[in-house]
């Protein structure tokens, strides 16, 4: 047995990843694509008491599911839902006034055995 197996690589372009809010759309940056392994489709979870939503991997026949990550000919790696009623949603939700603000930002936690992704707006900082 090597002293390095059991090792793997890290993934320096990877980074952080977040959530975008603007009066333009909810954008899911790369890291979160790249984190949750290029998923097909998801379903949007929102939790209106604890003002959080997460992305979780599904199937194409999962009631609710939405097609998330699809290879642009630009090879850009992010995901942007423009749907005025998402939009809507997360302003009554969080009391956001995104025509005003420039919007927000929040970083995500990858639940690994969820297959999927959470953002805690709570946590939302602004986009200057």
């Amino acid at each position: 047995m090597a002293v390095l197996d059991g090792f793997t690589t890290f993934n320096f372009s990877e980074g952080v990843p977040y959530v975008s809010v603007t009066s333009n759309g909810v954008t899911f940056n790369k890291s979160v694509v790249m984190k949750m392994g290029y998923p097909k489709y998801v379903v949007l979870l929102i939790d209106e008491s604890g003002k959080r939503i997460a992305v979780q991997e599904c199937e194409e026949t999962t009631p609710n599911a939405t097609e998330f990550y699809k290879q642009k000919k630009s090879d850009v790696i992010s995901v942007r839902w423009n749907g005025k009623d998402l939009l809507n949603t997360l302003q009554d939700m969080m009391g956001w006034k995104l025509d005003k603000n420039g919007g927000f930002r929040v970083s995500g936690t990858h639940l690994k055995d969820e297959k999927a992704m959470l953002f805690d707006l709570n946590t939302a900082t602004e986009l200057k």
